[in-house]
C-alpha cells in the first residue's frame, strides 16, 4: 500500500493517524476547486471550475450536476443561513443560492468599477463576507469570460450584504487566492498564487491581524501587521482551511501540507491528484474532503475542522 502520511514533526501524530487512508469518491470534472460541506445531508458540493459546473456528491446519490454552466463558480462556502455563497470568476461577483433555489448577484462592483474574478471566500461569524479577487477569470481562458481589468490592483476585500458595504482590507498582495480565519478570529491567513504564471511569483501564506471592529469602523482598517506565515513548496497555497488549535490544513503540488500555528510544517497528506482546495465535514467535522485534479477525496482525521 503506498504510503500517505509523511511526518515531520511529531505533533502531527495527535492529528491523523500513520494508518489513515485517503478515498476517492468521485471524479470526471475538468478541474475540482471549491468544496463546501453540507451536514444536513451529509453531502459535498464542489466547482467544476474549468467545466463551468457546479457538482454534488453523497454517499447515497453519488455525483450529480447543479448547476450547468455555474458562470466559473470557484470557491464556495455557507452563510449564517445555510445558504451556499460563491465566487463567480465568469460575473466577476460574489452570488448567493437564496433558499428558493434562485441565485442572487451580492456585489460585482468597487466605487463603480467591476470586480477582477472574485475567487475564494469565507464567511466571518458577524455575517460579512471576506473574498480574493485575482485577475484569473479575465486572463485565463478556462476560468472566465475575459474581460478588460478595471480594479487597480488584486485585493481582498470585505463585504457586508446588509449594509452593502465593501472595503479592500489587503491591497499588497499579488495574486491573493485562498482565505481563512483563525478559530478565534483574531488572524486571517490569505495564500498569494502569484508563481502559478509569474516567474519568480509568490507562493506563500500570509497571515494578518484582525482589528477590533469599533476600532476598524473608526478608522476604515480591518487588518494590521501582515507578515509571511508560510512559504509553500512545491507548487502554490491554492486554497486551505484551519481546525480548532488552529492547524493549517493547505493544498500544493502533491499533498495537503499541515502547519503548525507556528508556522512549523507538521507533515504531509499525499494526494496522487495536485490538491486545488479542502473543507472540514462529517458528523463530527473531522472528515477533510479534498478537490484535486478531476476528483474529489477524503480522509478521516484525529482533529476537528472550523465548521461553515
Amino acid at each position: 500500500m503506498a504510503k500517505t502520511i509523511e511526518i515531520y514533526d511529531d505533533r502531527l501524530r495527535a492529528i491523523v493517524s500513520l494508518d489513515a487512508s485517503l478515498q476517492k469518491l468521485a471524479n470526471g470534472a475538468v478541474h475540482s476547486e471549491g468544496p463546501v460541506y453540507f451536514h444536513e445531508n451529509n453531502s459535498v458540493v464542489w466547482s467544476d471550475a474549468h467545466g463551468n459546473r457546479l457538482l454534488r456528491w453523497s454517499p447515497n446519490d453519488d455525483v450529480s450536476v447543479l448547476r450547468d454552466p455555474s458562470d466559473y463558480q470557484s470557491g464556495n462556502y455557507r452563510d449564517l443561513e445555510g445558504r451556499l455563497v460563491a465566487c463567480s470568476s465568469g460575473l466577476r461577483a460574489i452570488i448567493r443560492r437564496e433558499h428558493n433555489g434562485e441565485w442572487k448577484v451580492l456585489v460585482d462592483r468597487y466605487q463603480g468599477k467591476r470586480l477582477n474574478s472574485p475567487n475564494d471566500l469565507v464567511v466571518k461569524s458577524d455575517g460579512t463576507i471576506w473574498f480574493t479577487d485575482p485577475p484569473y477569470g479575465i486572463t485565463e481562458p478556462n476560468q472566465g469570460y475575459g474581460g478588460e481589468q478595471e480594479q487597480p490592483g488584486n485585493f481582498v476585500y470585505r463585504f457586508d450584504s446588509v449594509t452593502g458595504e465593501i472595503y479592500p482590507v489587503v491591497t499588497d498582495m499579488v495574486r491573493p487566492n485562498g482565505l481563512a480565519f483563525s478559530p478565534d478570529e483574531s488572524l486571517l491567513y490569505v495564500s498569494d498564487t502569484a508563481a502559478f504564471n509569474i516567474p519568480g511569483g509568490p507562493h506563500d501564506i500570509c497571515v494578518y491581524e484582525v482589528v477590533g471592529v469599533g476600532v476598524a469602523r473608526r478608522r476604515h482598517r480591518y487588518l494590521t501587521n501582515g507578515r509571511v506565515f508560510a512559504v509553500i513548496d512545491p507548487g502554490q497555497p491554492d486554497g486551505f482551511r484551519v481546525d480548532k488549535y488552529g492547524n493549517v490544513f493547505t493544498s500544493s503540488e502533491d499533498s495537503v501540507q499541515i502547519y503548525a500555528p507556528d508556522g512549523t510544517q507538521l507533515g504531509k497528506i499525499l494526494v496522487p491528484e495536485t490538491p486545488t482546495n479542502l473543507t472540514f465535514g462529517g458528523k463530527e467535522g473531522e472528515r477533510l474532503f479534498i478537490t484535486a485534479g478531476h476528483s474529489l477525496y477524503a480522509i478521516d482525521l484525529n482533529t476537528r475542522g472550523v465548521q461553515q
